[in-house]
């Protein structure tokens, strides 16, 4: 763990200019910089930089944040990954607070096996640099027209024939035998020897996703020999299913575009990459995993899937397909001339004829399943029949409600069937499903208990959690525009003070209030929370600091720099916003902002508590339906009849009802 101090250190020194500079083409418009926003595509800039508050905006897409958060968003690190980068930028020594015994020792043998993978990566390119590497692993990689560029970027290498060159390598430079083994790069044989692991064989390094080196995948230039890809075996820092190749080259890109593109080989990554075509990666050598998924979901929700066009590779393609629905993320298709593979079909095309074919070839995963599958059952009823079922079945793995009836009634249009046989094989599938998953739950409660469960009773309406839940949702749905402009009232002008006038109903004799103080009066007094979790999170930790004694520009700036990342979203967002009033016309706004303020803090507040009686009205008017008897019915209506007094009375102060 980073000491506090040493955290603050790091976010006072980190100028945000210089660090959106090691990545951005930033240029000077006053006090300010702007550039093209690198997380959205965009021609005319709409990013800025504002030095002296210490953040960065883009008000095209709406990222906004502090030099630690960019690193966090560009990079997609975490909150320690990032400031542990800023601290290696501005040469700061981060002495880790007191670990455990068993914690240190597992952070060193991370380390080290780290390093030995580092040294490997180091040795392999080396290698293709002289002798018999040149000659060979060099002279594959020109023939592939692989550039040097990108044999440097990708720290492509060459694994030497010697039985354990690496291995003495390793032990020469103080590497020890049980990292060599434990990392993968050497094998221990059944006389005690230590042997390379990969020998004779052009070296793809792959990467974690942020950047380290952890494991790697060798070609053979035997034709002879069976086995053309040895991959590094799953380790302590390396599983497979959890891994993709290129994704630390891939990850910006595939947020910036909103898309990832899945090949199949090493190859067809690189040179992909080297075309131009960057958000591509590929799965180490292995069928796709729900666990790959999971990490691309981590940039976006869309994969365009590029395999090979044989039997195998539609084989695949299906299988993904599959896989990425049930993840909630959309799967496309798209299938190159026969023949070609992404690699071989980079090289006979310019990078825009690429863009253009994959724009124009790509298929929707389910629409491309549904025909494949159309022209295999041919004119066969009993074939077409069970096709039907198992692409119900492949909407019915969509977790969104939304898309599976998309999807039902485009599959039910290309079948020439009603809806509803889909809809109804869909729901049943599902309803199998969850039945599945709740009796494994049960076994496994049961287990736990060391008996069998209760049975449970009928209940056909809706638990009392999923109820309170629904109305919970509801409720901070109206609440969330009142609650916004309220926080970005504190968070714009907090420490303003409100100079009301004397023959005012919020003239106060004894002196004046800030913003922040006013409107935390107005909520403490009926002890009021925010209905939305993250604004009452952003709210709290600012009156943290706002007690602290700290000026505006250092609370937003604290809450910027903090880990809680969701509350340093919305300190951006509402704190450099041209912040937009909804209670008032702007024609009608006064000519000062202090008068201003006088004027709409209070009726922000009103407005507030007018959207809780809504919320509060909302609530009773669907326990109405439900009440069980006519003293239930009589109570409710009652508290309405109130509810709608105070509304009224409300709605007076604002000017929309006359008295």
């Amino acid at each position: 763990m980073i000491p506090k101090e040493t955290v603050d250190l790091i976010l006072d020194t980190a100028r945000v200019e210089e660090v959106v500079g090691d990545f951005v083409t930033l240029k000077r418009r006053g006090s300010s910089y702007v550039a093209c926003c690198p997380f959205h595509n965009e021609k005319t800039p709409s990013f800025h930089v504002t030095p002296s508050k210490g953040i960065y905006k883009c008000f095209g897409c709406g990222k906004a944040g502090s030099a630690v958060g960019f690193v966090m968003e560009y990079e997609h690190m975490t909150y320690p990954e990032a400031l542990r980068y800023l601290a290696k930028k501005y040469n700061i020594e981060i002495k880790e607070e007191e670990e455990t015994a068993e914690q240190i020792a597992a952070r060193q043998r991370t380390e080290s096996l780290m390093a030995v993978s580092e040294f490997a990566r180091k040795f392999f390119c080396d290698q293709l640099l002289e002798g018999e590497g040149r000659a060979v692993g060099y002279q594959y990689y020109r023939r592939r027209n692989i550039l040097d560029t990108t044999i440097q970027q990708w720290s492509l290498g060459w694994a030497p024939s010697g039985k354990s060159a690496l291995v003495d390598a390793a032990r020469a430079a103080g590497y020890k035998d049980e990292y060599l083994v434990a990392a993968g790069l050497a094998i221990q044989q059944e006389d005690g020897k230590l042997v390379d692991k990969f020998r004779e064989r052009v070296m793809f390094p792959i990467h974690s996703v942020s950047g380290r080196v952890i494991a790697f995948s060798g070609r053979t230039l035997k034709a002879d020999n069976p086995a053309k890809y040895v991959n590094s075996p799953e380790t302590e820092i390396y599983i497979k299913s959890r891994n993709l190749l290129g994704i630390y080259f891939a990850k910006s890109e595939i947020a910036k575009q909103d898309r990832c593109i899945l090949v199949e080989g090493n190859v067809d990554v690189v040179m992909m990459h080297q075309m131009g075509i960057t958000n591509v990666v590929a799965s180490c050598g292995t069928s796709l995993t729900e666990e790959q998924i999971r990490l691309i979901k981590r940039f976006s929700e869309n994969i365009t899937i590029m395999y090979d066009g044989d039997s195998a590779g539609v084989h695949a393609a299906i299988r993904a397909i599959s896989l990425i629905l049930k993840e909630g993320m959309n799967p496309k298709v798209v299938f190159l001339p026969d023949g070609d593979d992404p690699d071989s079909f980079s090289q006979k095309h310019t990078l825009e004829e690429i863009r253009e074919f994959i724009a124009t070839h790509e298929q929707d995963g389910i629409a491309f399943k549904t025909q494949l599958l159309l022209d295999q059952a041919g004119d066969d009823p009993l074939k077409k029949a069970n096709l039907i079922n198992e692409i119900a079945d492949t909407v019915a793995d969509i977790p969104d409600a939304i898309k599976r009836q998309v999807y039902v009634d485009t599959v039910a249009r290309q079948f020439g069937i009603e809806a509803d046989i889909i809809q109804d094989r869909v729901r049943k599938t599902r309803e199998a499903a969850k039945k599945n998953v709740a009796r494994t739950r049960e076994g496994f409660t049961a287990t736990q208990q060391g008996g069998r469960p209760e049975a449970a009773g009928d209940n056909r309406g809706q638990s009392p959690l999923k109820e309170e839940s629904a109305m919970a949702s509801r409720e901070e749905k109206i609440l969330e525009p009142s609650e916004r402009e309220l926080l970005g009232f504190v968070l714009r002008y907090g420490r303003t003070e409100l100079q009301f006038e004397t023959d005012s109903e919020f003239y106060d004799p004894e002196g004046t209030q800030t913003v922040a103080e006013f409107i935390d009066a107005a909520l403490a007094g009926d002890d009021t929370h925010f209905a939305n979790k993250a604004y009452e999170a952003a709210y709290e930790a600012y009156f943290a600091l706002y007690d602290q004694g700290l000026d505006q520009d250092a609370i937003v700036l604290a809450l910027l720099n903090g880990e809680n990342r969701e509350v340093a979203g919305l300190a951006a967002q509402l704190s450099s916003d041209k912040y937009e009033i909804t209670v008032h016309n702007f024609s009608d706004a006064l000519t000062t902002t202090d008068s201003w303020l006088v004027n709409f803090v209070p009726k922000a507040i009103l407005v507030y508590h007018d959207k809780r009686i809504t919320a509060r009205q909302d609530q009773l008017t669907r326990q109405l339906k439900t009440a069980a008897s006519a003293q239930e019915i009589n109570d409710i209506m009652q508290r309405l009849g109130k509810l709608n007094e105070i509304k009224k009375s409300i709605n007076i102060k604002l000017g929309r009802l006359k008295k």
